[in-house]
């Protein structure tokens, strides 16, 4: 049926139209730009021109809960409402019955789920992103953006350096170093060359916060940085961001090109008489290089490789210069907090970790996304409260690991510990850049264990031995196990090489990078001897080590399996049920993939 529709000028209502489609990682992936695409041919097809040309239609940051992307929010003043798994061909309906007819497409919009994913939150980095055009600095600066910076150049650097220490922030990198300190022990030295760097190096698999925050708010990093610059005399400064992330580095540089525009970067910033000037460096996608030394040996154009520390970079650092590092998410809390004040940023969190931290919520879970919460938070509330429990009906928690590929495996039975610096350092794990993967009883940790070090393993510069050869010979260990041939003491002899590696190694990736294995031990060492002993998988996941046998209540008798076996493991008769043979079973899993019953049964 063809809609007529009034023309935009009588219609006053379209003035106040946003239409703000997610953009994030997992947006684009799922077409977010085909969206944005069929929403202007609609508005144009229903004549509403005006709307498109005042560009009513927003590519924004991540919107937070991946899972359900494409998410497209159809604002109006101060209503909001957000639809989900948006696909181009749905859009001609969201304009004719909710842009038009004010009469929202009901069963297309996101449920009340998708309001608690959101409830538990508190925003402060993530408060602009899926909002702003993050391509358009006016958009920040109407939302209170460089105002932090107008802040800090009217005082003196001391005192931004006493209000970002009694902020209490932390960087948000790693080990959740006080910024404060590490900037007032940098603005302390003799050398009247400094530099500040931004480490958008992030690297671990499954993290994304920090490419979100970049993609949805750049300016943020650079209104941080600035500042950061300020308190410490620095007149140029680096964001080291990966070559694999091209968008990435496109909106950076058009961020930094436009607060040069504005005056917000270059010579005599604002009227104050002070210089700055931002540099990308682009790495080449190296793990290791997300360690503060190596990443500076890589911006000086040598082989990104850690040396010992002391000298720390605030004394000796890029060139040999004063340098502070802070990651994007920490710098990103910069101009808020001078904006709104220390005690303000001092009010959220715990009593040794304040503010929010972002975590890529990923693995198992129902809402899989990008979310912002209070330090202190317990990985309960996160996983339940926020992440929407298990993503099977029939699933149960069994661990969390929280830091990225070096953090610890926290078990179901500890998960009401405060998700902070201190409480997941004590149990083994750490706080890292902020990723956490939820498993399921589904997931053998002795496999979990040998991916994660096979990762750290290969990422390894090899400079140090302990690093270079105990992660390997470590590895070597985890995959005799997993390959049914492992031996007694093979536990114990694993503790012993990760003491070794974790005290030994030069840099932060061989000193963390056996978390995991010691938190299975440690927690799920039931899984280790039944691997080693019993030469069984409990989950099923170790392929040398699984059993196929046949349940004969479930069983229909059909054959499926027998047809797809490849190997002739299985004898069966019409009206009997299946018997498969083990010593010519070759572990391939055909017949259970065939059988419709649920009657194979792997063990």
């Amino acid at each position: 049926m063809k809609t007529k529709s009034a023309r935009p000028a009588e219609r006053p209502d379209i003035e106040d139209l946003t239409i703000a489609v997610c953009m994030g990682p997992a947006g684009m992936a799922e077409g977010g730009g085909e969206v944005i695409g069929a929403f202007h041919r609609e508005l144009k097809r229903y004549g509403l021109k005006a709307a498109v040309r005042k560009k009513c239609i927003t590519g924004t940051g991540c919107h937070g809960l991946c899972v359900r992307d494409v998410l497209v929010d159809v604002i109006r003043g101060y209503e909001t409402y957000t639809y989900e798994f948006v696909k181009p061909a749905m859009a001609g309906r969201i304009v004719r019955e909710h842009i038009l007819s004010n009469k929202p497409v009901r069963e297309w919009l996101a449920g009340p789920d998708y309001r608690a994913f959101h409830d538990r939150q508190t925003k402060i980095l993530l408060r602009r992103c899926g909002r702003i055009d993050p391509e358009d600095i006016d958009a920040y600066i109407r939302t209170g953006g460089y105002e932090g910076l107008r802040k800090a150049l009217s005082w003196t650097p001391a005192r931004v350096i006493s209000e970002i220490k009694a902020s209490g922030l932390r960087g948000r990198g790693g080990a959740g170093f006080p910024t404060g300190i590490k900037w007032e022990a940098c603005s302390r030295s003799e050398d009247a060359v400094r530099y500040i760097i931004c480490n958008a190096d992030e690297g671990d698999p499954g993290a994304f916060m920090d490419r979100a925050v970049i993609l949805g708010n750049p300016h943020s990093i650079i209104e941080g940085m600035a500042i950061g610059a300020y308190a410490i005399g620095a007149h140029e400064g680096y964001i080291y961001v990966r070559s694999e992330y091209p968008l990435s580095i496109i909106r950076l540089e058009s961020a930094i090109k436009q607060a040069l525009k504005k005056g917000l970067l270059g010579r005599n910033i604002l009227k104050s008489g002070f210089d700055f000037n931002i540099f990308i460096k682009k790495g080449a996608g190296a793990f290791v290089c997300g360690e503060e030394t190596a990443l500076m040996t890589s911006i000086e154009g040598r082989r990104g490789m850690p040396r010992a520390k002391p000298p720390f970079p605030v004394s000796r650092g890029l060139w040999g210069r004063p340098t502070v590092i802070n990651n994007v998410e920490t710098l990103a809390n910069i101009g808020e907090i001078i904006t709104r004040g220390a005690s303000w940023y001092a009010s959220i969190g715990s009593e040794k970790s304040k503010g929010t931290k972002l975590f890529s919520l990923t693995g198992r879970i129902k809402n899989t996304g990008l979310i912002e919460v209070p330090i202190g938070m317990t990985l309960r509330e996160i996983i339940y409260d926020i992440g929407g429990g298990m993503e099977g009906r029939d699933r149960t928690l069994k661990a969390v690991q929280t830091g990225g590929p070096s953090g610890g495996c926290i078990p179901a039975s500890r998960i009401d510990i405060p998700v902070d610096y201190e409480s997941l350092t004590g149990i083994g794990s750490m706080m890292g850049s902020g990723g956490m993967v939820v498993m399921d009883d589904t997931t053998c940790m002795v496999e979990m264990a040998r991916f994660f070090l096979d990762f750290t393993r290969r990422e390894s510069c090899g400079k140090c031995t302990p690093c270079r050869v105990g992660t390997m010979r470590m590895l070597e260990i985890l995959e005799r196990i997993t390959s049914g041939e492992g031996r007694e003491g093979d536990p114990e002899l694993l503790t012993e090489l990760a003491t070794d590696i974790k005290l030994s190694s030069l840099c932060g990736l061989g000193q963390t990078a056996p978390n995991p294995v010691l938190t299975s031990i440690r927690f799920f060492r039931d899984e280790y001897e039944a691997h080693i002993r019993d030469r069984i998988c409990p989950a099923g996941v170790c392929r040398a080590l699984r059993r196929y046998t046949v349940n004969a209540e479930a069983c229909r008798m059909c054959g499926e399996c027998v047809k797809a076996c490849p190997s002739g493991a299985i004898a069966w008769e019409k009206k009997q049920v299946a018997v498969i043979d083990g010593g010519k079973c070759i572990k391939c899993g055909a017949c259970y993939d065939a059988c419709r019953f649920d009657a194979i049964v792997i063990m």
